[in-house]
């Protein structure tokens, strides 16, 4: 919950782009709505020099970090090592004052730092326990990772902060707790925490560590090659730092005869926000979009309004931003975007369509089949699968998302980018698979 003066509060401001104009009987209004939050303040000198805050500078924050020790982190044998160095890593991108902990994680979940059901504050005594404590994590056990996220959530919800956050790193797939655990867990930390969920190695399932990482509106990504992993998790910690607003929401308010058809994150990447509505009074609903430091993002917003004659217009959803108060209130942070609808008689005006919402629409579409023509790909289906990979060489070419259309290249030999020709590559290395798989939902911005 934040509780927070406007003085150390980030500025936030609303956009929205899109074709208001619709023809005769049109009752599908779309816009791009983009939130920036500007002038906290600490994200930049966070990064630079974490220690050099003092209590009170930066937002008030605990991280508990949750570390695989199951038996198959020992193969090979440098890979808790990694883990380790990796986790120290994290630990010295603290900054002074942040409540922390450290999990081990196997069927079981175990305080590794500092124990007792308690969170340490981050000063250089602490820092330096804890990097001792993790010399005593070794690997054995299985992988039951919603026990590791109920604990995190037992000793995050125990610190008075604004920010929560989790790290979740893991080799294997979670084969010692039934799937529906897992989703029982996820459901009970949502909206108590943010997570970011990373992969090491190639044993692991995509869809359960970017399924963590959405449920609980945090990042996922594969780090292949575990020497890899100080450098991320270093990152991973940096922006977790430049945090300071939590539990933003975006409400979206309609009038009566309208009816919001879907909310998604377009920007940094695709996120399905439409099933996690709640009910904000009359009328309104809020979406959930977890923590803010300095940033930007881009949501879709489907508006269904009734019909009406030629000539008419009204609003069909207004947008703002709020934040839960630990009294039950919300704040609301001040910025507001309104979404309009015109009918007209003016062809070339109603069948135009917005650039912002062709091109999201598009990279939308392109995390669908990168993810169906992979599920295709396993399933043996050449044909099937050649189709949907085809169809997003072509769209990550039209909207020059040349990272994806780098990691298609390794899953196919690209023939025709514009026509989306491709064949699939006789041999594949896992982790191109993979890390195709894990990044297909990250998208580019549209050039405003």
């Amino acid at each position: 919950m934040a509780n927070f003066s406007k003085s150390n509060v980030p500025q936030f401001s609303v956009d929205v782009y899109q074709n208001e104009y619709l023809p005769e009987g049109g009752r599908e209004v779309n816009a791009i709505v983009t939130v920036t939050s500007t002038g906290g303040g600490t994200v930049g000198s966070a990064v630079a020099a974490p220690h050099l805050y003092s209590p009170g500078q930066g937002p008030d924050a605990a991280v508990a970090i949750m570390v695989d020790c199951s038996g198959s982190m020992d193969y090979p044998p440098t890979k808790m090592r990694n883990a380790r160095d990796a986790t120290a890593a994290a630990i010295d991108t603290l900054r002074d004052g942040v409540h922390f902990a450290v999990i081990g994680g196997t069927h079981i979940a175990k305080e590794v730092y500092p124990g007792g059901g308690a969170l340490a504050v981050a000063d250089s005594r602490t820092r330096d326990q804890a990097k001792q404590a993790l010399r005593k994590l070794s690997a054995g056990g299985g992988t039951a990772i919603g026990t590791w996220l109920r604990l995190a959530d037992r000793l995050l919800s125990s610190a008075d902060v604004s920010i929560r956050h989790g790290i979740v790193l893991t080799d294997g797939r979670n084969e010692h707790e039934a799937p529906e655990d897992l989703k029982a867990a996820l459901d009970s930390c949502a909206g108590r925490f943010t997570c970011d969920a990373r992969g090491v190695g190639t044993d692991w399932e995509v869809k359960e560590v970017t399924g963590i990482a959405s449920a609980l509106l945090g990042t996922a990504d594969i780090v292949a090659d575990p020497a890899n992993l100080a450098a991320d998790f270093t990152k991973m910690m940096e922006t977790a730092m430049g945090k300071e607003v939590a539990d933003v929401a975006l409400r979206l308010w309609t009038p009566v005869g309208t009816a919001i058809k879907f909310v998604k994150q377009v920007a940094p990447r695709v996120e399905e926000l439409t099933d996690r509505r709640t009910e904000a009074g009359p009328r309104a609903g809020d979406y959930p979009t977890g923590s803010w430091g300095d940033e930007s993002r881009d949501y879709h917003v489907c508006v269904e309004v009734p019909t009406a004659n030629v000539g008419q217009e009204m609003l069909a959803a207004r947008v703002s931003l709020v934040v839960p108060q630990p009294d039950g209130s919300t704040q609301n942070l001040g910025a507001q975007g309104l979404v309009k609808a015109v009918w007209t008689d003016d062809m070339v005006a109603s069948t135009s369509i917005n650039p912002q919402v062709a091109h999201y629409t598009g990279q939308a579409e392109l995390a669908e089949v990168i993810q169906q023509g992979l599920d295709l790909r396993k399933s043996g289906d050449v044909d099937g699968a050649t189709a949907k990979l085809g169809r997003a060489v072509q769209l990550a070419s039209v909207s020059g998302n040349a990272d994806t259309a780098k990691l298609l290249a390794k899953v196919v030999d690209v023939v025709d980018a514009a026509a989306g020709t491709v064949r699939l590559k006789a041999k594949v290395a896992e982790a191109d698979e993979m890390t195709l798989e894990t990044r297909s939902t990250k998208t580019v911005r549209v050039k405003k």
